[in-house]
């Protein structure tokens, strides 16, 4: 027989000592490099430089203490990590994280809870499903719906699509997957197409609807197109309506999609992962307006709810929708006379071992509430609206659009220079901003010209800090200007 294995380094409860230990050496290592931070977004480390030292550890080979892998990791990831907290990161849809779900994530880490099933987490199940009721009444749907947390917009979104089809199939028997249809406007989340693809349903079953000129999906355009497909014999299997856009933060006319979607009886899906902080601000939460209507919503409380990734949801108005992803089985679900109460999550979600980040969203509002996190929202979109207003004011840079949510995209054009020129200067001064260790934009493409991102959601952050970055890009504008011209 073999000997009993130390247990030094397992959670367990003969090592409670060592394990508060490695956590208050661990939590000393974050506060010391959040405290290098202030003021710069990253490093800008190139991948050749990042990639060597990493591929150079051996990893048969244990350092053996804690203060020493601490240390490695310092040089290897933290000296060089992008922090979403600095004011001059304003590239992705990355936030900033409040402190009660970092509390959170202790819990999640440490206990471990799996929410496939209630017998590996009990009162988890429930504040999960509690959580899944209250955001339904945030999005104003009745006693009857349900939902589930995924690891993100994209799973939300497959998993929607997937209840669609699955719906479309039983309401329209002996439909073939080639005659389904998906309507989604030409800025929806590429998630849509992928979820196409998954489904086994091909890129081609996506329809493209145009936009209007807020980016928002065009409802006339929509009705057009609904019409059209029906007339070539196709079935309208979902509209995919996006509250927030990547790019532009647009919010589709929900209310009109929702009239189209009943007259055709066509499933409607709301993709609210980055709008959907909208339901918790006190001052905007209007612009939702026809969210109610919808079949299904994916949220991301990762994106403008303030949690660590993941932390995503899939809320639908008829809970009995869930049923088209339920598997049953005997070693995971058993059907046993003595236990038909437990409820078993797994039945809802595509997933099987699956982390408890609700306790984060969970945290977050027993400790601060819902009021202040739709503060922060409100803070971001008033961010972009002063922002927006700047650039617009000023002839050295262009704005693509007037801000609708918390993005900006604009470039560096002063008078006379061209749409190539510009075009050109674009990737070269986002290059130039990461590399100097400046700032973080991103960079997206408007009918076929070249643009810069600001995505704001630090609602640390001000119109000043925002003005700097802009100052910035365009100084490194002119710089790069002058090089390319010489």
């Amino acid at each position: 027989m073999n000997p009993t294995p130390p247990l030094d380094h397992l959670f367990h409860s003969s090592q409670s000592g060592r394990y508060a230990q490695a956590m208050h050496l661990g939590v000393s290592e974050l506060s010391a490099a959040l405290a290098r931070t202030v003021g710069r977004p990253a490093t800008g480390r190139a991948p050749e430089q990042a990639s060597k030292p990493i591929a150079d550890v051996d990893l048969d080979n244990p350092l053996g203490d804690i203060p020493a892998a601490l240390a490695e990791m310092r040089a290897l990831y933290l000296d060089d990590a992008v922090w979403f907290h600095e004011p001059a990161y304003a590239a992705h849809l990355n936030c900033p994280v409040v402190i009660p779900a970092l509390l959170a994530e202790l819990f999640v880490s440490g206990v471990n809870s799996s929410l496939d099933t209630f017998d590996q987490s009990v009162g988890g199940t429930y504040i999960e499903r509690h959580l899944i009721e209250w955001t339904a009444g945030r999005i104003g749907f009745g006693t009857g719906a349900d939902g589930v947390f995924t690891s993100g917009g994209t799973q939300s979104n497959l998993q929607a699509l997937l209840l669609a089809r699955d719906h479309t199939h039983l309401a329209w028997p002996g439909t073939p997957s080639a005659a389904l249809r998906i309507f989604a406007s030409t800025d929806a989340h590429f998630s849509v197409q992928k979820s196409a693809r998954l489904l086994g349903l091909g890129e081609e079953a996506v329809v493209a609807v145009p936009v209007d000129e807020h980016r928002r999906l065009d409802a006339v355009a929509l009705a057009r197109a609904l019409a059209t497909s029906a007339e070539r014999g196709e079935v309208p299997m979902a509209i995919v309506a996006t509250a927030g856009t990547t790019d532009f933060g647009a919010i589709d006319p929900l209310a009109d999609i929702a009239v189209l979607a009943r007259a055709y009886d066509t499933w409607m899906h709301v993709d609210a992962a980055y709008g959907g902080g909208l339901l918790a601000s006190s001052t905007r939460r209007d612009r939702l307006s026809g969210i109610e209507h919808a079949r299904s919503v994916t949220i991301d409380f990762h994106k403008t709810w303030f949690q660590p990734v993941s932390a995503s949801a899939l809320v639908v108005a008829d809970g009995r929708d869930l049923g088209h992803v339920t598997w049953h089985a005997d070693y995971l679900n058993p059907r046993d006379a003595f236990d038909t109460d437990s409820p078993n999550q797994v039945d809802k979600s595509l997933q099987t071992t699956r982390r408890f980040d609700a306790l984060k969203l969970w945290l977050t509002l027993r400790i601060m509430g819902p009021e202040q996190i739709g503060t922060y929202v409100d803070t971001i979109v008033d961010l972009a609206n002063a922002t927006g207003s700047t650039i617009a004011a000023r002839s050295d840079v262009e704005l693509a659009a007037v801000p609708q949510l918390s993005t900006v995209v604009f470039r560096f054009r002063p008078p006379a220079m061209s749409e190539d020129a510009a075009d050109d200067l674009v990737p070269r001064i986002r290059a130039a901003l990461y590399e100097r260790g400046l700032a973080m934009v991103a960079a997206t493409r408007v009918d076929g010209r070249r643009w810069l991102k600001l995505t704001l959601l630090n609602p640390a952050a001000t119109p000043a800090d925002i003005e700097r970055i802009v100052d910035l890009v365009v100084e490194l504008g002119r710089e790069l200007g002058t090089e390319a011209v010489a």
